[in-house]
């Protein structure tokens, strides 16, 4: 074991659990809205529906087994803890890759991705394999709520940054989505004689001036646009939440499961794949719940959150970027994703874009094997 490294593993107590019952089965339920379908937010029916399975058919301890099977630690980086899985290849000539979840995921994200990219043989592929280093973003899941303010992108990319020089990995590449894009660009900013290539799912930014009748835009890219538009009309206050007063909800969402549970499933349902009807259409209904659980057990939804207000203030997240020459790879899936390559191009160096037909925003989850062979595909040839 390295130095400064603990080994870590989850074990949610009893007491927890059985919280978390109570507070389901207590749940009070708000009227229903006659006619209310997603526009109006969760419809009452389905939470009802998808809070009965969680309450009597889900299993928190297969799903907690499940992720131990993944070895994992935790250690002390500019004073916040970090979790991370740390699962190396049995191919002695793998490739060391970072992966970055986003909000409102969590290393869950990735536990159907793990075995193809490190043991590829084992799952029928070819092409290179990986040694993969997952953390917990800080103020997500079980690296716990930050103690201190100023978490931002940049910040979290040095902490990244000094995790994979402790593990000895001198020449490394990183893919990311969601948050996870802006922690893995700003990676290859901060250490780029370590970091050998970057990938990201869903593009590096927002076509927020574009206008949806531009001719010079691809009949795919002006629906991105108009994808753009629609987002920032009716599903983009949580944004806005986030960003101004994440304390606010923090509140209900720490106390509240089915509250927590409905502001992240409908994220799922915006999101995810438009030929899906419903979330768990999309994706693994018992994932997307683990998913949830790990907010619920750690405490860490307000944190998350608040993740959104630290870029805000410190302007991190708005404005031009300052250019990178770390060779990019972006994937995007369906017209879920929408960022515009001309735009991407502006400040990145975009040696690989691929788009696909099938998945959305959660592409680790939805379309897992599209994202395992695009990430074979890129880092094979950049690393």
């Amino acid at each position: 074991m390295l130095t400064g490294m603990e080994p870590f593993r989850i074990n949610i107590s009893q007491s927890d659990l059985d919280d978390l019952n109570t507070r389901i089965d207590a749940t009070r339920w708000p009227a229903a809205y006659p006619g209310a379908a997603w526009s109006r937010g969760v419809p009452l029916s389905y939470l009802r529906r998808i809070t009965e399975y969680w309450r009597h058919e889900y299993s928190w301890r297969a799903a907690e087994a499940k992720l131990n099977e993944f070895p994992q630690f935790t250690t002390e980086i500019d004073g916040h803890n970090i979790h991370f899985l740390h699962v190396t290849s049995p191919h002695p000539d793998a490739i060391p890759l970072l992966l970055t979840h986003g909000w409102p995921g969590s290393i869950v994200e990735f536990t159907g991705i793990i075995g193809p990219l490190t043991d590829p043989k084992a799952h029928g592929a070819d092409g290179p394999a990986f040694h993969l280093v997952i953390p917990s973003l800080p103020g997500y899941g079980f690296s716990g709520p930050s103690p201190d303010e100023g978490w931002t992108t940049r910040r979290i990319a040095k902490a990244w940054a000094e995790l994979m020089s402790r593990l000895g990995y001198d020449r490394y590449v990183a893919q990311g989505g969601d948050r996870g894009v802006g922690v893995t660009r700003d990676l290859g900013i901060v250490d780029p004689e370590h970091v050998a290539a970057v990938h990201v799912n869903g593009g590096f930014t927002f076509p927020g001036g574009a206008d949806p009748d531009d001719e010079t835009l691809s009949e795919r890219e002006r629906i991105r646009v108009r994808r753009m538009q629609e987002f920032m009309s009716e599903s983009g206050a949580y944004l806005a939440l986030h960003s101004s007063r994440p304390y606010s909800v923090a509140y209900a969402f720490n106390d509240s499961p089915v509250g927590l549970l409905a502001w992240i499933i409908e994220r799922f349902k915006d999101w995810s794949d438009p030929a899906k009807q419903l979330p768990e259409d999309a994706v693994d209904l018992d994932q997307l719940l683990t998913n949830v659980c790990v907010y619920w057990f750690t405490q860490t939804a307000g944190s998350a959150a608040n993740a959104y207000y630290e870029d805000a203030v410190s302007g991190a997240g708005w404005g031009p970027k300052e250019p990178s020459t770390v060779p990019a790879g972006v994937a995007q899936f369906t017209t879920q994703d929408i960022a515009l390559r001309r735009d991407d191009e502006a400040a990145n160096n975009i040696v690989h874009w691929a788009e696909y037909f099938r998945g959305g925003h959660f592409a680790a989850m939805e379309a897992p094997d599209l994202l395992v062979a695009d990430l074979r595909e890129f880092f094979g040839r950049h690393h």
